[in-house]
């Protein structure tokens, strides 16, 4: 079996404060796998270990056998939580999906260029938003063109930081859609709340709070009894889900 992602004893702090302790799993390649924790349990921490924007402290993690440094760029997509620029900058959708293999802002998009846009806003269900202001786009539409975005270079894996935040039932299930499709061809990793999300779309579950608690599949590890070492201890309340058992 080949990975995606190999943890081995991975510990990352901030200054005094220990953020991910010792954890250690392996992701197979082509998983869709789902980071979930409390606020505050080093899920957004994994990913800039995975992105290379945090050194872990002691152990190592690795992607597709390689340390995060000397992955090439374009087998990673990143869309993280809080996205940076401006809703008001004065640019188009075709535009910002260009700008993830130019690394810039493309004052001028080559007809290849736009050809690579448009099939990634095909495959997520958005080739309509192409010539579109980004100031005009609903959460859910600036969501599509941020995978789109990221899908342009048809990343090995994909790491998404809470993606449906800010998004209707209705965008949520499209993304959905567009993820499980990608599973299987992109390893995809999700940092989510939605307990019930990573049961019924996740191949794997990582739970966490800043040590690993479980890690496999969905119903080995969202156990009442794993979620409750996670979120919290007799007498206090602890996410519920429907269709596991909380023994």
């Amino acid at each position: 079996m080949t990975y995606a992602v190999e943890a081995d004893n991975l510990s990352v702090c901030y200054g005094e404060f220990t953020v991910l302790e010792d954890i250690s799993f392996k992701i197979p390649t082509g998983s869709f796998t789902a980071v979930v924790g409390p606020n505050g349990s080093g899920k957004s921490t994994l990913l800039r270990v995975l992105t290379g924007s945090v050194i872990p402290e002691s152990g190592r993690i690795t992607l597709f056998e390689n340390p995060p440094n000397k992955v090439k760029s374009d087998w990673i997509g990143y869309v993280p939580q809080i996205k940076s620029f401006s809703r008001n900058f004065p640019g188009r959708a075709v535009e910002f999906v260009v700008s993830g293999i130019r690394h810039s802002w493309p004052f001028r998009i080559k007809p290849q260029e736009t050809e690579m846009a448009l099939e990634a806003l095909r495959n997520v269900g958005a080739e309509k938003l192409a010539k579109k202001q980004l100031s005009s786009l609903s959460g859910g539409e600036l969501q599509r063109i941020y995978l789109a975005r990221c899908m342009i270079h048809k990343p090995r894996l994909l790491l998404l930081d809470e993606p449906m935040t800010g998004i209707d039932a209705a965008g949520e299930a499209d993304i959905y859609r567009i993820l499980d499709k990608l599973h299987g061809e992109t390893s995809i990793l999700m940092v989510t709340h939605d307990l019930q999300t990573a049961l019924h779309h996740s191949s794997h579950v990582i739970v966490m709070n800043r040590k690993l608690i479980g890690f496999g599949k969905p119903e080995e590890c969202l156990t009442g009894e794993c979620l409750e070492i996670a979120f919290g201890h007799a007498g206090h309340s602890h996410p519920k889900l429907k269709g596991v058992g909380n023994g």
